[in-house]
């Protein structure tokens, strides 16, 4: 046999070799990375901020529709408040076993829906029936509240009045809301007010953007008159979200979560969710920051990607 030829396969099958042991490398490495991945605990620790699912968001891994038990799957997975738009319809003896578990543990209850109706013109007139019709409800709130330990109560102002100059309407908002703060502030109950996007889930309402919930705000002049800034809204209407966080800080008394588009959890749209979340932790913003979206995928699998989602925002 040749020994220059033997020699030159040997040398090619070494160069073969390595070169297979240098492309498998790295797929190795990954392999080893993930398999870590799932071995290492999932971390369960409090959020830096009081993120709020919504009672029932993880029915499916919970198995079950007590709330008591939701409740406490979610103090379990580090969430330190929740939020129910039903609470007001929920019979008293369950708003008191809510409110007891609450404070058992610990956790804050986010804003309420108090009262939105999208199908009627109701805070833009100055009809004395619908004032006492909303002044009426807001007492029934108030006792909610009481029961609930709650201290923050939703408020969308309805449909604009197409036959009245808008900044008639506006001063009418104005007024009534100053006629339900009288009602809310020997309560120290918080009302806060949600503008809402027109142009893809409510079109004909009143109000719609950040700096006009500002202004009627600043001219209510009362600290029980707040704006609650939906991100998933604000992201359709004006964008520009960390500014006009800043610009109406002080007016701010809570927050809605979702993705856009599609309005489910963070990471599944374009929202940079952890900036702005470090960008509130670094304001030192206490409240509560309510998961008012659904989940890109169904299940079991649709509550872990959640969880995940908001451990991965919050690793800032």
């Amino acid at each position: 046999m040749d020994p220059i030829k033997n020699s030159r396969r040997g040398f090619l099958q070494k160069a073969v070799l390595g070169a297979a042991a240098a492309i498998a490398a790295p797929s190795i490495l990954n392999a080893r990375d993930q398999i870590e991945k799932r071995s290492k605990p999932i971390e369960k620790g409090p959020f830096k901020l009081k993120y709020a699912p919504s009672i029932g968001m993880f029915r499916a891994t919970v198995g079950s529709n007590d709330p008591l038990d939701n409740i406490r799957f979610c103090n379990d997975q580090g969430f330190r408040a929740i939020f129910d738009n039903g609470l007001m319809d929920r019979p008293v003896e369950e708003q008191e076993k809510i409110a007891a578990e609450l404070a058992r543990l610990g956790m804050d209850m986010g804003p309420f829906v108090l009262y939105a109706d999208f199908g009627v013109t109701s805070f833009v007139t100055n009809d004395p029936e619908k004032r006492a019709m909303l002044l009426d409800r807001m007492k029934q709130g108030v006792e909610v509240a009481k029961r609930t330990n709650a201290r923050w109560a939703l408020v969308v102002p309805g449909r604009y009045d197409e036959s009245l100059h808008w900044d008639y309407q506006t001063a009418n908002v104005i007024e009534n809301l100053r006629y339900c703060a009288e009602i809310f502030e020997p309560a120290g109950l918080t009302m806060v007010l949600e503008p809402l996007n027109t142009l893809h889930d409510h079109p004909g309402l009143f109000l719609t953007r950040i700096p006009q919930a500002y202004l009627i705000c600043r001219a209510v002049n009362s600290p029980n008159i707040k704006i609650i800034n939906d991100l998933y809204h604000q992201q359709i209407t004006e964008g520009n979200l960390i500014p006009n966080i800043e610009a109406s800080y002080g007016e701010i008394g809570a927050f809605h979560l979702g993705d856009n588009p599609g309005r489910n959890e963070p990471t599944s749209g374009e929202i940079n969710y952890k900036n702005i979340f470090k960008y509130l932790f670094e304001k030192g913003y206490q409240g509560t920051l309510c998961m008012e979206h659904g989940k890109s995928l169904p299940g079991m699998e649709g509550d872990a990607k959640v969880i995940a989602a908001y451990r991965e925002m919050d690793s800032f």
